[in-house]
């Protein structure tokens, strides 16, 4: 059946002119909060030091949970993207922090799996996989700037730790913005991204399964778009001689909507302090990092917590969209612990 775009959520065509004042994307803490999330962190440390035994039950908020539930919205139904501002680092420890991230998280909604180790809470940091590694994943690449592209969940979240020495900014792109433009202009390249096509594993399938899966680029859904967007997993399928082959109509699609998030017109760019988060919609807002450099010899190497999460507004969605869509996953849930610098695991 052939595919006739039409132009989705028009109300979010934010283009970056929009959105030049950070106040209107930024949740600042103020006092009363972080004293209410110390609280929460004291009751969620007597159940547990263990991230996955903590229940939104057990990191209670009370003023904070109205704020948490505007921010959720503007992911869902706004521009998608939020940053929210900013955790003490003189204050906590590392492992505070997360868990304070954790709890926060907690309230915007259900932690997701993130990789075949079954990381509920991950680590983005140089972890000396090679960009060309077949099974390397963008969290684990370090120094090198990501292309924009979307994670496996409905919302990600970053935390930052610890800065680069330079470099490293995060970036988002609207890419609601950029499949409207292209329905204008190019439906036929649209169309082309409402095709299956084969994704790259990883290295990360099921035992004894296939090493790529099939999915779409978008999708329409109850008047809404689902995007998940990573052309280097797309095209890395190809590796696999058994993966339908990607047509010329659709690498040209990948390539537009690639060069069009480039394009700083959809661009923000945020230099997330230590402390600070960012929280996303994956299905309207890609994401990228600056390349950047490290001085681990002095102690610099920068670091960020990462969470995926199931929002709980979303009452229904595509089923290849769902948490669990790779059940295997979640079948042992843990937390990646990589340490500071100089720090003990």
């Amino acid at each position: 059946m052939t595919i006739q775009p039409r132009a989705l959520e028009t109300h979010v065509n934010w283009r970056s002119s929009d959105v030049a004042d950070p106040a209107r994307w930024t949740l600042v803490l103020d006092e009363a909060d972080k004293r209410e999330l110390d609280a929460a962190l004291k009751v969620a440390k007597t159940k547990s030091d263990n991230l996955l035994e903590i229940t939104r039950e057990d990191f209670p908020l009370d003023r904070l949970v109205p704020k948490l539930a505007d921010v959720e919205r503007e992911l869902i139904d706004g521009r998608g993207f939020m940053r929210i501002a900013t955790l003490d680092v003189t204050r906590y420890s590392d492992d505070d922090l997360t868990m304070l991230y954790w709890g926060i998280g907690l309230h915007l909604g259900d932690p997701w799996p993130q990789n075949k180790y079954g990381h509920m809470m991950g680590d983005v940091t140089d972890q000396h996989k090679a960009p060309n590694d077949p099974t390397s994943r963008g969290n684990e690449i370090g120094l090198v700037g990501l292309d924009y592209h979307t994670d496996g969940s409905d919302l990600v979240g970053l935390m930052c730790l610890r800065k680069a020495k330079r470099g490293g900014l995060s970036c988002v792109a609207n890419v609601v913005a950029i499949y409207n433009e292209l329905v204008k202009t190019r439906p036929d390249l649209i169309a082309a991204l409402y095709e299956k096509m084969p994704w790259d594993f990883r290295g990360e399938q099921p035992a004894g399964g296939d090493p790529f899966y099939i999915r779409t680029v978008f999708t329409e859904h109850d008047d809404r778009l689902f995007c998940r967007f990573i052309p280097q997993y797309i095209k890395a399928s190809q590796r696999h001689a058994a993966a339908p082959r990607l047509t010329p109509l659709q690498i040209e699609a990948l390539d537009t909507v690639a060069a069009m998030a480039r394009d700083p017109q959809f661009n923000v760019y945020m230099d997330l302090q230590p402390g600070e988060m960012q929280f996303i919609n994956n299905y309207h807002v890609l994401h990228g990092r600056m390349e950047y450099e490290d001085d681990v010899a002095a102690g610099q190497k920068r670091h960020l917590k990462r969470l995926w999460l199931a929002t709980r507004m979303l009452k229904d969605r595509p089923a290849h969209f769902a948490n669990g869509a790779h059940g295997h996953w979640a079948r042992n849930k843990t937390v990646s612990r990589i340490a500071a610098v100089g720090q003990a695991v």
